[in-house]
């Protein structure tokens, strides 16, 4: 028997991506600039037409002055985070 993950929540990523830009005071372009990627990338992850890819979101991270694994945290929204149960 195979037993599959739990789907990640892409929608819970993408939001929390423009939320933490909206803290910031940072419009798209700023993002951007500070990530190295192009504006269109960054619109078009917040909007949910694309994912990303693993580096472009190592882009952002940095950008955001985050590290990778808090933000891809919001991928378990619903569920919990993989790994060692504490007993």
């Amino acid at each position: 028997m195979t037993i599959l993950p739990p789907e990640p929540d892409l929608n819970a990523l993408r939001l929390k991506l423009a939320r933490l830009r909206a803290e910031r005071g940072w419009s798209y372009d700023e993002l951007a600039a500070r990530s190295g990627l192009a504006r269109r990338t960054v619109i078009e992850i917040e909007q949910g037409r694309t994912v990303g890819s693993l580096k472009t979101w190592h882009s952002l991270a940095h950008a955001l002055d985050m590290p990778l694994d808090e933000l891809f945290g919001a991928l378990c929204h619903g569920h919990d985070l993989p790994g060692p149960r504490e007993r």
